[in-house]
């Protein structure tokens, strides 16, 4: 259900990228320019994080910015919660 989500979220570099984004749109540039990788690497990372739902993109002009998608983590907090609220199928003993 989450597997691409919980992977996407494994990496420390992409953690990184989305807080990065929660301040607001970003271009790949300036993504990149935060860290010490080249623009392919950041560019895989992007690519890792849409393909998660967990980013999108949209082109402006010569350049993509990249926005934060909390709506996959929103799912993934729903649910999470429901474990902790015992919903769901329960076998009792």
């Amino acid at each position: 259900m989450f597997d691409k989500t919980f992977k996407a979220l494994s990496d420390p570099t992409r953690r990184q990228i989305l807080e990065l984004l929660r301040r607001g749109p970003k271009s790949a540039g300036e993504i990149s320019e935060q860290f010490g990788t080249s623009g392919a690497t950041i560019s895989h990372h992007l690519s890792v994080l849409k393909d998660a739902g967990l980013v999108s993109d949209e082109k402006r002009g010569k350049y993509i910015f990249y926005e934060l998608d909390t709506s996959v983590l929103q799912d993934m907090l729903a649910w999470v919660a429901g474990f902790a609220k015992g919903d769901g199928d329960e076998t009792k003993q």
